[in-house]
C-alpha cells in the first residue's frame, strides 16, 4: 500500500484513520523509518550477493566500502568514495619520490591506503604527523606486517590504485629517464583556467541528476592534454557532453571523459576510436559544444572542459546504473604541477606537445584485473 493512501481513505475505512492527525503523521514517520532499515539491511550474505560493511554512518563522514561477488565467486568493488585530500597526496607523493632517490622506495599508494583505512575513508581527519608517523614505522616494518589484520586496507589500497595507479613510475622525456610525477593535467602549460570543487553539483539538462565530472574554465581552443597513456573508446557527439572524448587506461581500471570540446574542430588531426594516445599528447580542444541532440552546436554557456574519471573494476560498471565516477578536484590540484607545454604548427594551426614522452613502468602494484562481465543466463 503506497502512504498516499493513508490520507485518501474517508474516515472509518481503516483502523489508522481514526487517530487524529498528528498521530497519523508519527505512525507514517515510523513506518518509513522502520522500511528504510529494512531496505539497508545485509539479510543475505551467501556467495553471488552483495557485501557491504559500514565503517560508520555517512553523517560522519566515513566511507561505504562496497565489494560484489559475481557467478564465478570473484570478488570485486562496487563503489568508490575518493576524499584524498590534495595535501595528503602531495606529500604522500612527495615522500614516493624521496624515497625512490634514496634507494629505499615508499609507495604513495600504500601510504593513502594505511591512513584511508586508518580514517575509515574520511581525509578530513588527515593530520600531517599521521603519515610522518607511519613513516617511521616503515624504518623497521614493512607494510605487509603493518597492515595485517588492519580491517579494510585491502579495499582502500585496491580504490586508491584504481585511481592513482598511472600516475607516477619511470618515464623518459626526450629521452631522459626520470622516476616522478608522469600524469598531466588536462590543461596545457601556459593557458589560463579556473576551477573549483564542483563534483555532485545540480545539472538539469536533459533530467535532474548531480555533475559527475569536474569542469575548467579555460578559453576556447584551449589545447586538451592526455592525463594518462590509453586507447581512444569514445569519439563523437553525445547531446550532454557534445564533442568528447573518452580514454581507457592501460590496466583498464580508468575511463578518462574530456567533454564539450570546441566547434567544428574538437579534436587533434589523426584521433580515431582505436588510436593510442600517451600521456602528455594533444588530444583535442576547449569549446563549449552540448545541450543538444543536434551535433556541433554551443549550447553550453561557458567555455570550459569537462574532465571526468570513472572507475571499472567489472567491464559490467563501463555503462550501468551504478557507474563509479570520482571527485577529481584534488588529483587534478597535484596535476597542475605537472603540465605539457605545446607548439604550434602554422602550417596545419594544429598543436603539438613540446616534449615527448616515454612511460618506461608504472610503480603502483598491480590490483585483480578488470572481470569480464557476466553474460545473463536466460
Amino acid at each position: 500500500m503506497k502512504l498516499e493512501s493513508f490520507q485518501n481513505n474517508k474516515a472509518g475505512d481503516c483502523l489508522i484513520c481514526r487517530f487524529s492527525k498528528s498521530t497519523k503523521l508519527v505512525i507514517m514517520t515510523l513506518v518509513v523509518a522502520l522500511l528504510s532499515v529494512l531496505v539497508a539491511a545485509p539479510w543475505n550474505n551467501t556467495p553471488g550477493s552483495h557485501i557491504a560493511w559500514d565503517n560508520a554512518a555517512k553523517d560522519a563522514g566515513t566511507t561505504t566500502v562496497a565489494v560484489e561477488t559475481n557467478e564465478s565467486g570473484n570478488d570485486y568493488i562496487k563503489w568508490v568514495d575518493f576524499s584524498v585530500s590534495y595535501l595528503a597526496m602531495q606529500k604522500a607523493l612527495n615522500i614516493d619520490i624521496e624515497s625512490h632517490k634514496n634507494g629505499q622506495p615508499v609507495s604513495w599508494i600504500e601510504l593513502l591506503a594505511y591512513l584511508g583505512a586508518k580514517y575509515g575513508g574520511n581525509f578530513s581527519k588527515y593530520k600531517s604527523n599521521d603519515m610522518d608517523a607511519l613513516v617511521a614505522k616503515l624504518q623497521s616494518q614493512s607494510m605487509d606486517e603493518l597492515t595485517k589484520g588492519m580491517k579494510n586496507y585491502s579495499y582502500y589500497f585496491q580504490a586508491y590504485t584504481a585511481v592513482l595507479g598511472g600516475m607516477v613510475g619511470t618515464y623518459k622525456i626526450n629521452g631522459e629517464e626520470k622516476y616522478g610525477l608522469m600524469g598531466f593535467s588536462p590543461i596545457a602549460k601556459f593557458y589560463p583556467y579556473s576551477d573549483s570543487d564542483d563534483f555532485g553539483n545540480r545539472r538539469t539538462y536533459g533530467f535532474t541528476r548531480k555533475h559527475l565530472g569536474h569542469d575548467m574554465i579555460a578559453a576556447t581552443g584551449t589545447p586538451v592534454i592526455a592525463v594518462e597513456s590509453g586507447i581512444v573508446e569514445a569519439l563523437g557527439w553525445n547531446q550532454y557532453g557534445g564533442w568528447r572524448i573518452g580514454i581507457r587506461s592501460l590496466d583498464q581500471h580508468r575511463y578518462y571523459y574530456y567533454a564539450h570540446l570546441r566547434q567544428n574542430r574538437p579534436y587533434a588531426e589523426g584521433l580515431t576510436v582505436g588510436s593510442k594516445v600517451t600521456a602528455g599528447d594533444v588530444i583535442g580542444y576547449v569549446g563549449h559544444t552540448g545541450y543538444s541532440t543536434t551535433e556541433n552546436v554551443n549550447n553550453i554557456r561557458l567555455s570550459h572542459l569537462h574532465f571526468g574519471l570513472e572507475l571499472i573494476f567489472n567491464e559490467s560498471q563501463k555503462e550501468c546504473n551504478n557507474e563509479i565516477w570520482v571527485d577529481v578536484y584534488p588529483l587534478v590540484k597535484l596535476l597542475r604541477k605537472n603540465q605539457m607545454e605545446v607548439v604550434r604548427d602554422n602550417a596545419t594551426k594544429e598543436y603539438h606537445s613540446k616534449n615527448k614522452i616515454e612511460i618506461v613502468s608504472y610503480s603502483a602494484k598491480p590490483i585483480p584485473p578488470v572481470q569480464p562481465a557476466q553474460v545473463k543466463k536466460n
